[in-house]
């Protein structure tokens, strides 16, 4: 099944926040999972098995880091991003 992921990482306490963001982001790419990165969420697309998967490697990745908040919003009812191919 295809789910959708929003999903934003706060790190608490850090003296770095770009390093625990930045390895969570690589962890849904590393999955092969459709990754767009905006300024406050990523959103995810992809086999509710992998995305899951994921997002649970994400959390254990994130609490290597120290403390932290993260949010997610799943939806098996979000259609997959439109594609344009300008050139």
């Amino acid at each position: 099944m295809a789910v959708a992921l929003q999903v934003s990482l706060y790190p608490l306490r850090q003296m770095d926040i770009i390093e625990p963001i930045n390895s969570v982001i690589e962890i849904f790419k590393s999955h092969g999972l459709e990754t767009h990165v905006g300024s406050m969420s990523t959103l995810v697309y992809g086999d509710d098995e992998k995305v899951f998967k994921a997002l649970q490697e994400a959390y254990a990745k994130a609490s290597e880091f120290g403390e932290f908040v993260m949010v997610a919003t799943l939806s098996n009812a979000c259609p997959l991003p439109l594609r344009f191919d300008i050139r």
